[in-house]
């Protein structure tokens, strides 16, 4: 070999040697560095352990109290004990929205106040999505409910006047047919448990209706899902409904509602213990849960469920306090776990979630939620349209195109194209008193939604319907 030939073969193998000297004083630091650790990754693979280990880790019926948080008006998660509501058992099948066919199902119910003998006092009250029939502390169950402050004597729903009755959806897991309900065969339904809609929901809840010989609401009252389904026990039972209330509610989910939830769909069903919905004899999909939690209430660190004023308010940029064993320095070193107080805040809820409610329930409801929608082309999708239907609608009708009377909000500049089908939608509504209240820091269900319902309602010709907008800081979570 010419020394040309030699050079060039002795650069050429220079990148190779240099690669590999690198590699081996990489091997050497390391061996000398201690690899990091992840209290936070520690704590969370502890619970799944723990989880795992338990034989009634969320499935079983026994009640518990989730530990309280001192944190804002969302309840604590828990699971109530069966002894502590009532379940009325519709043996028969319940032809669903979507085709199939449910052969029984369990409402969980509980009630407060005294039925009238005329039984025409009877206040339904509908729950948000994860929500239990567990509305109000009662002597079976003291434990404060999720509306406590709002049910009793003398409260909004006055006790001394009405019988106020709240259910567990169907599809949810807190004593009403679900997911994580048996089948006739005796096996858990998971993903085999038909879609839902707000209306069959609503249509359940009238059979519980029906068992208690109640023929006539004196009202039906929800907020956020509850005021979906509020406007569809008006809408499918005009006769039997006296009055409607929907707080933070809407009568068409909108793009960016759909477009939240799927995301916590999404991350959900990514977590491999789903395993296609058949988690209930293994590890349940804890980070997924726990993830899709984050999404509902921070959107990805933002706001939906709470607003961005109250974040800072309540927790602005402090920092989580010292742990045992942590040095308290000038200088705080940061970590990749949570340091700030808002991060421990959301860990905490996003664990109180996932240990409680079932996941497919989730799933299952919160596609509940983006089917719901009164256009009439929607409503005719599902042959859904009433005799009222057949009168002329808002949009041909030239005695309610002018605008739409309102002292309560500033019109919008440019009505949406659904307008006028959302108006048609709701003509089965027009005379009965509707009251519907809106949040302003509501950012999941904005007070453009509540808005654009009563402007629908007056445009179907509705004169009795009142709107309030409400402040706070809350977001959402205000109607709790």
């Amino acid at each position: 070999m010419n020394l040309i030939a030699r050079n060039s073969f002795r650069l050429r193998a220079l990148p190779h040697r240099l690669s590999s000297l690198t590699f081996l004083r990489h091997q050497a630091t390391c061996a000398t560095t201690a690899i990091p650790s992840f209290p936070c990754v520690d704590a969370h693979a502890a619970r799944e352990s723990k989880i795992l280990a338990s034989s009634t880790y969320r499935y079983s019926q026994t009640g518990t109290r989730a530990s309280s948080s001192d944190s804002g008006p969302e309840p604590p998660y828990a699971r109530p004990n069966p002894l502590s509501y009532n379940t009325y058992r519709h043996q028969y099948p319940l032809e669903l929205t979507y085709g199939s066919t449910l052969p029984s199902f369990d409402i969980a119910y509980e009630t407060w106040g005294t039925l009238s003998p005329s039984r025409d006092n009877v206040i339904l009250l509908h729950t948000g999505l994860s929500a239990s029939s567990h509305a109000a502390s009662t002597e079976l169950n003291p434990t404060e409910g999720w509306w406590e402050k709002f049910i009793g004597p003398g409260r909004a729903l006055d006790t001394n006047q009405f019988f106020v009755i709240c259910t567990n959806v169907l599809g949810g897991c807190y004593g009403s047919t679900g997911p994580s309900s048996l089948d006739p065969e005796g096996q858990r339904y998971a993903t085999r448990f038909p879609i839902l809609s707000i209306f069959d929901m609503v249509r359940a809840q009238f059979k519980l209706l029906d068992h208690l010989g109640v023929q006539k609401l004196y009202a039906s009252v929800g907020s956020s899902m509850g005021g979906m389904q509020s406007l569809a026990a008006g809408w499918l039972f005009p006769d039997r409904v006296g009055k409607i209330v929907s707080i933070s509610g809407t009568a068409r989910s909108s793009p960016g509602s759909i477009a939240m939830r799927h995301a916590q769909r999404s991350v959900l069903m990514a977590d491999p213990h789903w395993n296609n919905g058949f988690y209930y004899d293994d590890l349940p999909p804890h980070t997924g849960m726990k993830l899709a939690r984050l999404v509902g209430r921070a959107e990805i660190a933002t706001i939906t469920y709470r607003s961005g004023p109250e974040w800072d308010q309540r927790f602005g940029r402090k920092l989580r306090k010292l742990k045992d064993g942590e040095s308290p320095s000038p200088l705080r070193s940061p970590t990749l776990c949570p340091d700030f107080l808002i991060e421990t805040y959301l860990d905490h809820q996003g664990e109180q979630f996932c240990l409680k409610y079932d996941a497919n329930s989730l799933l299952y409801i919160s596609k509940a939620m983006d089917l719901f929608d009164l256009t009439l082309p929607a409503l005719r999708e599902l042959a859904m349209t009433t005799a009222t239907h057949a009168q002329p609608s808002p949009s041909t009708s030239s005695s309610r195109q002018s605008t739409v009377p309102s002292k309560s909000h500033p019109p919008p500049l440019h009505y949406a194209p659904h307008f006028p089908e959302l108006a048609a939608g709701l003509e089965p509504l027009k005379s009965m008193p509707i009251l519907v209240l809106g949040v302003q820091s509501d950012i999941l269900f904005p007070v453009e939604q509540q808005r654009e319902l009563v402007d629908a309602l007056r445009m179907a010709g509705s004169t009795q319907v009142s709107y309030f907008e409400l402040g706070g800081v809350w977001g959402h979570d205000t109607f709790l």
